[in-house]
């Protein structure tokens, strides 16, 4: 068995013991499992796998766990997307993590899918923040990022009140889509609806380049109609006037189970005196991921795109 598989089985088999055991979930079993091997009571023989080794045999075990709860709320961001956002990631700071840790941020961490995966292929340049309402979720992504020994402060709370969050210089964010149901909450933000409820992904945007450097790079997963909703004209507005729409890569269809589950990469920088606009905004769509050659010419694109910003 490779590495990952030999790890999956341990947490996998720990977590059925605290189900059976305990009368709780195998997600709860899933935690109760992580916190043994912190506590060192039973050996533990992820001391020779890599990061993304044990990074993904625990994503594996958590995904088991989302699937036998099924709560709406417990979603996570798969690895190809990851993946892919790590690469723009490493793209914009190329130059600065030659010699530099940059600052993350994750507004909506969840289990930490996406910070870590990010966080591992930037391989000890950088240091996060995740926030994260859910207990449940901010306590596996808090143990994962310890027994990997990734960098992260995690706070539990809800992301869209006052955070004492330094700015940072990067943002990444797979974000929850939906309405916002504090109402007081949204009205100190610019991108509060006008009427009714505002959507919780916008107001997401806005906190996050709130707390973001001036110049610093937010790279989101996006719904792919996300400039065609009735409060998109705000959104818009709000873009304009306080960032530069850096990118906007369309995601293959077949990665999702629907048309309405669709997402794409929005890639922004907030506006700095120092800096000026791309040249032109990258508008590209990534290739089915099995089509090697095609992938090789969307990378080659990115390339081009950069060097000519």
């Amino acid at each position: 068995m490779e590495k990952f598989e030999q790890i999956f089985s341990y947490i996998n088999e720990k977590a059925k013991e605290y189900e059976k055991k305990e009368s709780i979930t195998f997600l709860d079993g899933v935690l109760q499992a992580l916190e043994d091997i912190l506590d060192e009571k039973d050996s533990w023989l992820g001391s020779t796998a890599s990061k993304e080794e044990i990074r993904k045999a625990i994503q594996i075990a958590i995904l088991k766990g989302m699937r036998k709860t099924s709560q709406p709320n417990h979603q996570m961001t798969p690895d190809t997307l990851g993946l892919l956002v790590g690469y723009f990631v490493e793209q914009f700071f190329e130059e600065h993590i030659k010699n530099n840790q940059i600052s993350i941020l994750d507004p909506a961490v969840g289990t930490g899918n996406l910070l870590l995966t990010v966080m591992n292929l930037l391989d000890g340049k950088s240091s996060a923040t995740g926030i994260e309402v859910d207990e449940l979720l901010i306590r596996l992504a808090a143990d994962t990022a310890e027994i990997i020994e990734q960098p992260v402060m995690f706070y539990h709370q809800d992301a869209l009140q006052k955070m004492l969050v330094d700015p940072v210089d990067a943002v990444v964010c797979d974000l929850p889509v939906g309405y916002y149901p504090n109402e007081d909450v949204a009205l100190d933000y610019e991108l509060c609806a006008h009427e009714g409820l505002s959507y919780a992904h916008h107001l997401l945007i806005e906190q996050s380049v709130n707390h973001s450097k001036d110049g610093g790079y937010l790279f989101f997963l996006i719904p792919a109609n996300l400039f065609e909703s009735e409060q998109a004209k705000d959104l818009h507005k709000y873009l304009k006037k306080h960032t530069w729409i850096q990118a906007v890569i369309q995601l293959p269809e077949n990665l999702f189970a629907s048309k309405a589950h669709e997402k794409s990469i929005l890639i922004l920088q907030k506006k700095s005196d120092e800096q000026r606009a791309p040249r032109e905004v990258l508008l590209a769509k990534v290739p089915n991921m099995s089509n090697k050659q095609a992938l090789a010419m969307f990378f080659e694109k990115v390339q081009i795109w950069k060097q000519n910003k």
